[in-house]
C-alpha cells in the first residue's frame, strides 16, 4: 500500500572523499535535533471506580479485539477517557488523501474503497465496549464527490440505532468545502457535537496542513455547520508548538468564536516520527492556563487547555460543560488541562479551613 509523508530528504550527503570530512545526513540531523519532554508531561491515573471502569472497557477491547484511536495514537488520556466510558474510532480507512506535516497517518492518492460492514461493526465495537459517549473521527477522502459524508452519516445512524443511549460526536473532515456534502451529513441527524479541527494559527497554514486546508475552510465549515444545525454544538482544537506567537494564539481564537463555535481545545504538539515537522517550543503550563481564560474571557462555552489536551479531551465531559455543567478543568483534574479556575473541591476545602 502506498504511504507518504512529505516532510524529509531521505538521501544522505556523501563523505566528502577520501580524507574529506564526513557530514551528518539530513535523517540523522532531524532525529538529533528532536526535543525532549519537559517534565511537566505527566498525568495520573485513575483511582476507584473509574480505575474499575477502565479495566472493564479494556478488558472488552482484548477479549473483542476492538481497535480505538486512543490506544493506536497512544493517547495519554485514555485512562481518563475510557474511566468514564468514552473513546474515538477512525472510519473511513486507515489512510488519508492528505499530507500533512503534523500527522501520522499515511497519505494516498486513492484510497481503499469504503468498507459497507463499517457502520455494523462500528456499532457493535461500541456497544460491546458499553460506552455512553462516543467520538467518531475520519480521515479526508477528497476521492470521494461528498468526501465521505454519506458514510459518515450512515456509521452514526447505525450506532444510535444499536446504541440509542450514546452520546455521540463527529469529528469531521473540511469535506473539501463542499457545503451541499455537510447539509446532507446533518439532516436531522442526532447528533451532539459536530467537530472540526483549525489545527494551528491561519499564518502556518502552509508549513503544516496540506494545501487543500486552510483555517479559513474549516472556519467556513463550522459556521456553515451551526447555520444549518444551531442544535448542534460545535468544537475545534489547535495546536501550539509550531512556531506561532501567543498574539495569533489569541487572533486564532477571537476568529473562530467569530464563527460562531462553541466549544476549544488547545493542546501541544508532538513530533510523531523525525519525518514530521519539530516542534517549535513548549509553552509551560501557565501559559496554558492563560490561554484558558483567555478563551473563556472570549466567550466560549467550554474550554479545555494543556500540553497533554487532544481535540477528542474528556469530549463527553466538554459538551457537558457547554451545556451549563462544571468545566472540566476543575473535575478530578489529571493535569493533562489546566486552568486559573478553582475547582468546587478546592473552594469547598478551602471554606472548611477558614470556619
Amino acid at each position: 500500500m502506498e504511504r507518504r509523508l512529505p516532510t524529509i530528504e531521505t538521501a544522505e550527503v556523501g563523505s566528502g572523499g577520501c580524507g574529506g570530512v564526513s557530514r551528518v545526513s539530513p535523517v540523522d540531523e532531524r532525529k538529533g535535533a528532536r526535543k525532549r519532554l519537559p517534565t511537566w508531561f505527566r498525568t495520573t491515573l485513575p483511582i476507584g471506580q473509574s480505575q474499575l471502569r477502565y479495566n472493564g472497557t479494556k478488558s472488552k477491547v482484548k477479549e473483542h479485539g476492538l481497535n480505538t484511536v486512543c490506544e493506536e495514537a497512544m493517547c495519554p488520556n485514555v485512562h481518563d477517557c475510557w474511566g468514564r466510558g468514552t473513546a474515538t474510532f477512525m472510519v473511513a480507512g486507515e489512510v488519508c488523501t492528505r499530507g500533512c506535516r503534523f500527522c501520522a497517518v499515511g497519505t494516498v492518492k486513492s484510497p481503499p474503497e469504503l468498507n459497507p460492514d463499517e457502520p455494523r461493526e462500528l456499532a457493535e465495537a461500541i456497544k460491546k465496549m458499553g460506552l455512553s459517549y462516543a467520538v467518531i473521527t475520519v480521515v479526508n477522502r477528497d476521492d470521494l464527490e461528498d468526501g465521505g459524508a454519506l458514510h459518515y452519516r450512515n456509521c452514526i445512524l447505525e450506532v444510535l440505532e444499536k446504541n440509542p443511549d450514546v452520546g455521540v460526536e463527529l469529528l469531521c473532515s473540511d469535506l473539501d468545502g463542499n457545503m451541499d456534502a455537510l447539509g446532507l451529513l446533518l439532516e436531522d441527524l442526532p447528533l451532539k457535537v459536530f467537530a472540526h479541527n483549525v489545527e494551528c494559527v491561519p499564518r502556518l497554514d502552509r508549513t503544516v496542513r496540506d494545501r487543500r486546508a486552510s483555517f479559513q475552510q474549516s472556519l467556513r465549515i463550522l459556521e456553515k455547520a451551526k447555520t444549518l444545525r444551531p442544535d448542534i454544538l460545535t468544537k475545534t482544537s489547535i495546536m501550539v508548538g509550531l512556531g506561532e506567537y501567543d498574539e495569533e494564539v489569541e487572533e486564532a481564537l477571537r476568529m473562530i468564536h467569530d464563527a460562531r463555535v462553541d466549544m476549544v481545545t488547545i493542546g501541544q504538539y508532538l513530533q510523531p516520527s523525525y519525518r514530521h515537522l519539530p516542534v517549535e517550543r513548549f509553552p509551560e503550563p501557565e501559559k496554558f492556563a492563560d490561554w484558558d481564560k483567555m478563551a473563556r474571557d472570549i466567550g466560549f462555552g467550554a474550554v479545555a487547555s494543556g500540553p497533554l489536551v487532544r481535540s477528542s479531551y474528556r469530549a463527553g465531559m466538554l459538551w457537558d460543560e457547554a451545556m451549563g455543567g462544571e468545566p472540566v478543568v476543575t473535575r478530578d483534574s489529571t493535569g493533562s488541562a489546566v486552568s486559573h479556575l478553582i475547582s468546587r473541591e478546592a473552594i469547598i476545602t478551602a471554606r472548611g479551613q477558614m470556619s
